[in-house]
């Protein structure tokens, strides 16, 4: 089933620091993970991907840095910075919020005041 991108907007950074609180990673890296955990929901286009990521590099969330990867090949890495762990925990939290919420409306959790 094909996800609206509306509705994948809003995690985009939970999901993108996330995967870069485990370890760093280069682009590609980054969405070839999220398609596969996803199970091909999250199928971001490196047009999608690299403008967040100079997002979160401007807002201070990661830094960049080149390396070479494992087949020697020069690569730029993303490396989640304290103010990106930050980021993150409030970004679960304002998730969280949100998820309960459309369980309640969807009736997926107990109403409030049943």
């Amino acid at each position: 089933m094909k996800i609206d991108k509306g509705l994948i907007g809003g995690g985009t950074l939970l999901l993108l620091l996330s995967l870069l609180q485990e370890r760093d990673r280069y682009g590609y890296e980054i969405i070839k993970e999220l398609e596969l955990r996803s199970d091909k929901t999250f199928q971001f286009k490196e047009g999608t991907l690299y403008p967040v990521l100079h997002k979160l590099e401007s807002n201070g969330h990661v830094k960049s840095y080149m390396a070479k990867g494992e087949t020697g090949k020069e690569r730029k890495y993303y490396k989640i910075t304290t103010k990106g762990e930050k980021q993150l925990v409030e970004e679960k939290e304002k998730w969280q919020v949100y998820s309960m919420a459309v369980n309640k409306v969807i009736g997926g959790d107990a109403h409030a005041f049943a």
